[in-house]
Protein backbone atom coordinates (compact mmCIF):
# COMPACT_ATOMS: atom_id res chain seq x y z
CA UNK A 1 0.00 0.00 0.00
CA UNK A 2 2.84 2.43 0.60
CA UNK A 3 4.78 1.98 -2.37
CA UNK A 4 1.28 1.77 -4.66
CA UNK A 5 0.83 5.60 -3.02
CA UNK A 6 4.12 7.39 -3.23
CA UNK A 7 4.27 5.86 -6.98
CA UNK A 8 0.79 7.67 -7.68
CA UNK A 9 1.65 11.02 -6.03
CA UNK A 10 4.94 10.27 -7.95
CA UNK A 11 3.25 9.89 -11.13
CA UNK A 12 1.45 12.69 -10.90
CA UNK A 13 4.15 14.98 -10.36
CA UNK A 14 6.03 13.81 -13.22
CA UNK A 15 3.43 14.61 -15.08
CA UNK A 16 2.84 18.18 -13.74
CA UNK A 17 -1.13 18.06 -12.60
CA UNK A 18 -2.79 18.57 -9.14
CA UNK A 19 -5.17 16.32 -7.73
CA UNK A 20 -8.02 18.42 -9.19
CA UNK A 21 -5.95 17.97 -12.93
CA UNK A 22 -5.28 14.53 -12.36
CA UNK A 23 -9.52 14.20 -11.41
CA UNK A 24 -10.29 15.83 -15.39
CA UNK A 25 -7.33 13.92 -16.99
CA UNK A 26 -9.44 10.34 -16.23
CA UNK A 27 -12.95 12.40 -16.31
CA UNK A 28 -14.01 12.69 -12.89
CA UNK A 29 -14.09 9.02 -12.51
CA UNK A 30 -13.15 9.66 -8.90
CA UNK A 31 -12.63 12.83 -7.21
CA UNK A 32 -9.66 14.84 -6.12
CA UNK A 33 -10.93 13.70 -2.78
CA UNK A 34 -10.44 10.01 -3.48
CA UNK A 35 -6.99 10.36 -5.36
CA UNK A 36 -6.10 12.24 -2.05
CA UNK A 37 -6.64 9.16 -0.39
CA UNK A 38 -5.16 7.20 -2.68
CA UNK A 39 -2.02 9.28 -2.31
CA UNK A 40 -1.96 9.23 1.68
CA UNK A 41 -2.75 5.02 1.57
CA UNK A 42 -5.88 5.84 3.09
CA UNK A 43 -7.59 3.77 0.32
CA UNK A 44 -6.06 0.96 -2.53
CA UNK A 45 -7.63 1.37 -5.71
CA UNK A 46 -8.83 -1.74 -7.02
CA UNK A 47 -7.62 -2.96 -10.68
CA UNK A 48 -9.71 -1.22 -12.98
CA UNK A 49 -8.72 2.32 -11.25
CA UNK A 50 -5.15 1.17 -11.57
CA UNK A 51 -5.31 0.92 -14.94
CA UNK A 52 -6.96 3.72 -15.66
CA UNK A 53 -4.48 5.87 -13.58
CA UNK A 54 -1.28 4.36 -15.67
CA UNK A 55 -3.35 5.35 -18.87
CA UNK A 56 -4.08 8.46 -18.24
CA UNK A 57 -0.18 9.62 -16.33
CA UNK A 58 1.29 7.49 -19.40
CA UNK A 59 3.06 4.60 -17.30
CA UNK A 60 2.77 1.07 -17.24
CA UNK A 61 0.31 -0.65 -14.24
CA UNK A 62 3.24 -2.41 -12.70
CA UNK A 63 4.83 1.43 -12.19
CA UNK A 64 2.55 1.07 -9.02
CA UNK A 65 4.11 -2.49 -7.77
CA UNK A 66 7.91 -1.45 -8.16
CA UNK A 67 9.88 -1.00 -5.24
CA UNK A 68 13.48 -0.12 -5.62
CA UNK A 69 14.60 2.16 -3.72
CA UNK A 70 15.55 6.03 -4.68
CA UNK A 71 16.26 8.46 -2.16
CA UNK A 72 18.03 11.81 -3.71
CA UNK A 73 20.61 14.00 -1.32
CA UNK A 74 20.43 17.49 -1.70
CA UNK A 75 19.71 19.42 -4.49
CA UNK A 76 20.15 22.86 -6.01
CA UNK A 77 18.75 24.75 -8.82
CA UNK A 78 21.70 26.65 -9.12
CA UNK A 79 21.30 30.72 -10.36
CA UNK A 80 17.55 29.67 -10.22
CA UNK A 81 16.24 31.59 -6.90
CA UNK A 82 12.62 31.36 -8.46
CA UNK A 83 12.51 28.04 -9.92
CA UNK A 84 8.69 27.15 -10.40
CA UNK A 85 8.22 24.46 -7.32
CA UNK A 86 5.82 22.36 -10.06
CA UNK A 87 8.36 21.70 -12.82
CA UNK A 88 11.13 21.36 -10.28
CA UNK A 89 9.12 18.40 -8.95
CA UNK A 90 8.39 17.10 -12.11
CA UNK A 91 11.98 17.06 -13.00
CA UNK A 92 13.12 14.99 -9.68
CA UNK A 93 10.17 12.56 -10.39
CA UNK A 94 11.68 11.88 -13.55
CA UNK A 95 14.61 11.32 -12.58
CA UNK A 96 14.03 9.14 -9.65
CA UNK A 97 11.58 7.10 -12.16
CA UNK A 98 13.89 6.64 -14.62
CA UNK A 99 16.82 5.83 -12.04
CA UNK A 100 14.78 3.54 -10.17
CA UNK A 101 14.40 1.63 -13.45
CA UNK A 102 18.08 1.47 -14.27
CA UNK A 103 19.33 0.55 -10.53
CA UNK A 104 16.69 -2.55 -10.67
CA UNK A 105 18.07 -3.82 -14.52
CA UNK A 106 21.39 -3.68 -12.78
CA UNK A 107 20.58 -5.42 -9.29
CA UNK A 108 18.60 -7.82 -11.87
CA UNK A 109 22.11 -8.19 -14.12
CA UNK A 110 23.99 -8.46 -10.20
CA UNK A 111 26.20 -5.50 -11.46
CA UNK A 112 27.87 -3.12 -8.22
CA UNK A 113 26.59 0.22 -8.62
CA UNK A 114 28.27 1.65 -5.27
CA UNK A 115 30.42 4.72 -6.13
CA UNK A 116 33.93 5.35 -4.82
CA UNK A 117 34.75 8.69 -5.01
CA UNK A 118 38.96 8.88 -6.13
CA UNK A 119 39.17 12.24 -4.89
CA UNK A 120 38.05 12.14 -1.13
CA UNK A 121 41.40 12.96 -0.47
CA UNK A 122 42.07 16.02 -2.09
CA UNK A 123 41.47 19.34 0.00
CA UNK A 124 40.41 21.91 -2.56
CA UNK A 125 42.18 25.35 -1.75
CA UNK A 126 43.26 26.57 -5.11
CA UNK A 127 43.14 26.25 -8.63
CA UNK A 128 46.41 24.51 -8.03
CA UNK A 129 44.52 21.77 -6.29
CA UNK A 130 41.55 21.97 -9.14
CA UNK A 131 43.69 20.68 -11.23
CA UNK A 132 45.65 18.03 -9.31
CA UNK A 133 42.24 16.57 -8.75
CA UNK A 134 41.47 16.84 -12.48
CA UNK A 135 44.88 15.27 -13.17
CA UNK A 136 43.87 12.10 -10.53
CA UNK A 137 41.12 11.38 -12.13
CA UNK A 138 42.19 11.41 -15.60
CA UNK A 139 45.07 9.00 -14.36
CA UNK A 140 42.38 7.13 -12.25
CA UNK A 141 40.21 6.54 -15.32
CA UNK A 142 43.14 5.84 -17.53
CA UNK A 143 42.48 9.03 -19.77
CA UNK A 144 46.07 10.13 -20.43
CA UNK A 145 46.35 13.62 -21.49
CA UNK A 146 43.86 13.29 -24.83
CA UNK A 147 40.85 14.36 -25.80
CA UNK A 148 37.72 12.48 -24.41
CA UNK A 149 35.51 11.72 -27.15
CA UNK A 150 32.34 10.52 -25.58
CA UNK A 151 32.17 12.89 -22.22
CA UNK A 152 28.58 11.35 -20.95
CA UNK A 153 29.38 7.97 -22.03
CA UNK A 154 32.81 8.24 -19.93
CA UNK A 155 30.73 8.53 -16.83
CA UNK A 156 28.32 6.43 -17.14
CA UNK A 157 31.20 3.54 -17.77
CA UNK A 158 32.20 4.68 -14.42
CA UNK A 159 29.19 4.48 -12.32
CA UNK A 160 27.81 8.07 -12.72
CA UNK A 161 24.35 7.72 -13.45
CA UNK A 162 23.35 10.49 -16.00
CA UNK A 163 19.97 11.42 -17.12
CA UNK A 164 18.65 13.57 -19.92
CA UNK A 165 15.28 15.53 -19.56
CA UNK A 166 13.51 18.12 -21.05
CA UNK A 167 12.48 21.03 -19.05
CA UNK A 168 11.32 24.37 -21.02
CA UNK A 169 13.14 26.33 -17.97
CA UNK A 170 16.02 28.19 -18.00
CA UNK A 171 18.37 25.55 -16.18
CA UNK A 172 21.17 23.67 -17.68
CA UNK A 173 21.76 20.06 -15.41
CA UNK A 174 21.67 19.53 -11.02
CA UNK A 175 23.72 16.45 -9.21
CA UNK A 176 22.70 14.38 -6.10
CA UNK A 177 23.57 11.75 -4.35
CA UNK A 178 21.18 8.83 -4.03
CA UNK A 179 20.60 6.10 -2.11
CA UNK A 180 23.38 7.72 0.76
CA UNK A 181 26.44 8.44 -0.83
CA UNK A 182 26.06 5.18 -3.34
CA UNK A 183 25.48 6.86 -6.56
CA UNK A 184 26.00 10.08 -8.17
CA UNK A 185 23.69 11.52 -10.34
CA UNK A 186 23.99 13.73 -13.39
CA UNK A 187 20.55 15.45 -14.41
CA UNK A 188 21.10 17.50 -17.73
CA UNK A 189 17.94 19.64 -19.31
CA UNK A 190 18.30 17.63 -22.50
CA UNK A 191 16.16 20.80 -24.65
CA UNK A 192 19.21 22.86 -23.55
CA UNK A 193 21.86 21.31 -24.97
CA UNK A 194 20.71 19.91 -28.40
CA UNK A 195 23.45 21.73 -30.45
CA UNK A 196 26.00 22.88 -28.19
CA UNK A 197 27.52 19.20 -27.65
CA UNK A 198 30.72 21.62 -25.91
CA UNK A 199 28.11 22.90 -23.57
CA UNK A 200 26.74 19.78 -22.70
CA UNK A 201 30.04 18.28 -21.68
CA UNK A 202 31.14 20.92 -19.81
CA UNK A 203 28.04 21.10 -17.58
CA UNK A 204 28.61 17.25 -17.25
CA UNK A 205 32.27 17.32 -16.21
CA UNK A 206 31.03 21.01 -14.16
CA UNK A 207 28.23 18.69 -12.17
CA UNK A 208 31.01 15.71 -11.36
CA UNK A 209 32.92 18.44 -9.80
CA UNK A 210 29.93 19.21 -7.28
CA UNK A 211 29.84 15.69 -6.76
CA UNK A 212 33.46 14.77 -6.10
CA UNK A 213 35.24 17.85 -5.02
CA UNK A 214 34.88 19.00 -1.01
CA UNK A 215 33.98 22.74 -2.02
CA UNK A 216 31.07 23.41 -0.26
CA UNK A 217 32.54 25.09 2.67
CA UNK A 218 32.88 27.89 -0.06
CA UNK A 219 30.55 30.83 -0.82
CA UNK A 220 28.49 30.56 -4.55
CA UNK A 221 30.58 32.10 -6.48
CA UNK A 222 33.47 30.87 -5.57
CA UNK A 223 32.31 27.26 -6.04
CA UNK A 224 31.21 27.94 -8.94
CA UNK A 225 34.55 28.47 -10.02
CA UNK A 226 36.12 25.93 -8.81
CA UNK A 227 33.63 23.91 -10.79
CA UNK A 228 34.06 25.40 -13.93
CA UNK A 229 37.90 25.11 -13.45
CA UNK A 230 37.83 21.46 -13.09
CA UNK A 231 35.35 21.00 -16.02
CA UNK A 232 37.66 22.65 -18.36
CA UNK A 233 40.74 21.03 -16.86
CA UNK A 234 39.30 17.65 -17.42
CA UNK A 235 38.71 18.65 -20.92
CA UNK A 236 41.93 20.06 -21.92
CA UNK A 237 44.75 19.07 -19.42
CA UNK A 238 47.38 21.66 -19.12
CA UNK A 239 50.11 19.89 -20.62
CA UNK A 240 47.94 19.00 -23.92
CA UNK A 241 46.79 22.95 -24.02
CA UNK A 242 50.45 24.05 -23.99
CA UNK A 243 51.69 21.75 -26.28
CA UNK A 244 48.35 23.13 -28.39
CA UNK A 245 49.33 26.81 -27.71
CA UNK A 246 52.73 26.61 -27.90
CA UNK A 247 53.05 28.21 -24.29
CA UNK A 248 52.81 32.04 -23.50
CA UNK A 249 51.22 34.17 -26.15
CA UNK A 250 50.74 37.84 -26.83
CA UNK A 251 47.25 37.30 -28.92
CA UNK A 252 45.56 33.97 -30.49
CA UNK A 253 43.37 33.64 -33.40
CA UNK A 254 39.68 32.58 -33.78
CA UNK A 255 40.37 29.95 -36.26
CA UNK A 256 43.44 28.73 -34.00
CA UNK A 257 40.74 28.30 -31.39
CA UNK A 258 38.25 26.85 -33.37
CA UNK A 259 40.60 23.85 -34.30
CA UNK A 260 41.47 23.17 -30.88
CA UNK A 261 37.68 23.45 -29.80
CA UNK A 262 36.45 20.96 -32.23
CA UNK A 263 39.59 18.48 -31.16
CA UNK A 264 38.86 18.36 -27.87
CA UNK A 265 35.32 19.49 -27.31
CA UNK A 266 35.68 22.75 -25.34
CA UNK A 267 33.81 26.65 -26.15
CA UNK A 268 36.22 29.35 -27.61
CA UNK A 269 35.57 31.24 -24.84
CA UNK A 270 36.39 28.69 -21.88
CA UNK A 271 39.54 27.70 -23.59
CA UNK A 272 40.56 31.34 -23.57
CA UNK A 273 39.79 31.24 -19.91
CA UNK A 274 41.77 28.65 -18.82
CA UNK A 275 44.63 29.97 -20.81
CA UNK A 276 44.48 33.15 -18.58
CA UNK A 277 44.33 31.17 -15.55
CA UNK A 278 46.71 29.09 -16.59
CA UNK A 279 49.30 32.66 -16.92
CA UNK A 280 49.79 32.04 -20.96
CA UNK A 281 47.80 34.67 -21.65
CA UNK A 282 47.19 38.29 -19.98
CA UNK A 283 43.88 39.93 -18.15
CA UNK A 284 44.51 42.53 -20.43
CA UNK A 285 44.39 40.28 -23.02
CA UNK A 286 41.20 38.23 -21.72
CA UNK A 287 39.33 41.41 -21.44
CA UNK A 288 39.88 42.53 -25.08
CA UNK A 289 39.06 39.36 -26.18
CA UNK A 290 35.83 39.26 -24.85
CA UNK A 291 35.05 42.56 -25.76
CA UNK A 292 35.88 41.80 -29.46
CA UNK A 293 33.81 38.07 -29.08
CA UNK A 294 30.79 40.04 -27.86
CA UNK A 295 31.07 42.42 -30.94
CA UNK A 296 30.67 39.63 -33.32
CA UNK A 297 28.05 38.48 -31.91
CA UNK A 298 29.90 35.40 -30.74
CA UNK A 299 29.13 35.19 -27.34
CA UNK A 300 26.34 33.03 -27.40
CA UNK A 301 26.67 31.05 -30.64
CA UNK A 302 30.61 30.90 -31.28
CA UNK A 303 31.49 30.94 -35.07
CA UNK A 304 32.97 27.33 -34.81
CA UNK A 305 30.44 23.87 -33.95
CA UNK A 306 31.78 20.88 -31.82
CA UNK A 307 30.98 17.92 -33.89
CA UNK A 308 30.44 14.50 -32.14
CA UNK A 309 28.53 12.35 -29.55
CA UNK A 310 27.14 13.23 -26.93
CA UNK A 311 25.36 10.17 -25.04
CA UNK A 312 24.99 6.85 -23.48
CA UNK A 313 23.59 3.88 -24.58
CA UNK A 314 24.17 1.52 -21.39
CA UNK A 315 21.01 1.21 -20.06
CA UNK A 316 19.69 -0.03 -23.84
CA UNK A 317 22.71 -2.36 -23.85
CA UNK A 318 22.27 -3.67 -20.05
CA UNK A 319 18.67 -4.71 -21.12
CA UNK A 320 19.13 -6.40 -23.93
CA UNK A 321 21.69 -8.27 -22.49
CA UNK A 322 19.35 -9.31 -19.77
CA UNK A 323 16.76 -10.06 -22.16
CA UNK A 324 19.01 -12.11 -24.97
CA UNK A 325 20.55 -14.14 -21.54
CA UNK A 326 16.82 -14.82 -20.39
CA UNK A 327 17.28 -12.98 -16.97
CA UNK A 328 14.09 -10.82 -17.49
CA UNK A 329 10.95 -11.74 -20.08
CA UNK A 330 10.04 -9.67 -22.95
CA UNK A 331 6.91 -8.06 -20.66
CA UNK A 332 9.66 -7.20 -18.22
CA UNK A 333 11.71 -5.56 -20.47
CA UNK A 334 8.94 -3.44 -21.83
CA UNK A 335 8.47 -3.04 -18.24
CA UNK A 336 12.11 -1.63 -17.55
CA UNK A 337 11.58 0.96 -20.67
CA UNK A 338 8.42 2.22 -19.44
CA UNK A 339 6.93 0.61 -22.58
CA UNK A 340 3.74 -1.19 -23.89
CA UNK A 341 4.38 -4.65 -24.63
CA UNK A 342 3.14 -4.58 -28.48
CA UNK A 343 4.62 -1.47 -28.80
CA UNK A 344 8.09 -2.63 -27.61
CA UNK A 345 7.85 -6.27 -29.50
CA UNK A 346 7.07 -3.98 -32.45
CA UNK A 347 10.41 -1.76 -31.95
CA UNK A 348 12.80 -4.16 -30.37
CA UNK A 349 13.86 -8.02 -31.98
CA UNK A 350 16.42 -10.33 -29.99
CA UNK A 351 17.08 -13.35 -31.99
Amino acid sequence: MKYLAERLKSARLMNGLSLQGLADRIDNRVTKQALSKYEQGQVVPDSDMIGVLAEALKVRPDYFHTDTEVKFGEIEFRKLKNYPSKEKNRIIEIAKNELSRYIELEEILGIETKFENPLEDIAIKSHEDIEKAAEKLREVWGLGSDSISNVIELLEDHHVKVLEIDSSEAFDGFSTWVNGNDIPLIVLNKSKFENKLDRKRFTAFHELAHLLLDVNGYEEKQKEKFCHAFASAMLIPEYTLKQELGGKRSKLSITELGAIKQQYGISMQALVYRAKNLGFISDNYLKQFYMVFNQLGYRVNEPVDYKGMEQSNRFSQLLFRALAEEFISMSKAASLKNQKLAEFRKENMVI
